[in-house]
C-alpha cells in the first residue's frame, strides 16, 4: 500500500472511532465528513445543547503535498499524538493551527 493511501485509512479510522465517542449532554451528535479525492477530513459537532444550537468543527485534517496539515484540533488529547499512535511519523504531521514561527518549537514538521 501507498504512503497517501496508507494516511488516508488511518486518518479514518482515527476520525471514525471519535465520531463514535457519546456526549454526556445535551442532544449532540458527530458527523464524519471525508472527501478522499481532495483529502480532506472533517469532524463535526452539531445538534442541541439546552436551547442552543451547536454547529462546529471538532477536527479538520487535509493532506497536503504528503503531509498531514491539521487545521483544527479540538480533542482533549490531540489527534496528532492519535496519529502518531497509529503509526504516522511526527515529521510528516504539520500542526497547520500553530502560526508558522511557533512551528519550528513543536516536535512536529515545520512547513
Amino acid at each position: 500500500m501507498d504512503t497517501l493511501e496508507n494516511y488516508r485509512q488511518i486518518i479514518q479510522k482515527v476520525l471514525s472511532e471519535y465520531a463514535q465517542l457519546p456526549y454526556a449532554y445535551g442532544q449532540l451528535e458527530r458527523q464524519l465528513i471525508i472527501d478522499k479525492n481532495a483529502n480532506h477530513y472533517l469532524l463535526l459537532t452539531l445538534g442541541w445543547e439546552n436551547k442552543q444550537r451547536v454547529h462546529g468543527c471538532l477536527v479538520h485534517i487535509d493532506i497536503i503535498n504528503d503531509k498531514i496539515w491539521i487545521q483544527r484540533d479540538g480533542t482533549e488529547y490531540g489527534i496528532a499524538n492519535e496519529l502518531v499512535n497509529a503509526g504516522i511519523p511526527k515529521a510528516q504531521i504539520v500542526l497547520g493551527f500553530q502560526p508558522a514561527d511557533v512551528r519550528k518549537y513543536t516536535e512536529f514538521a515545520v512547513i
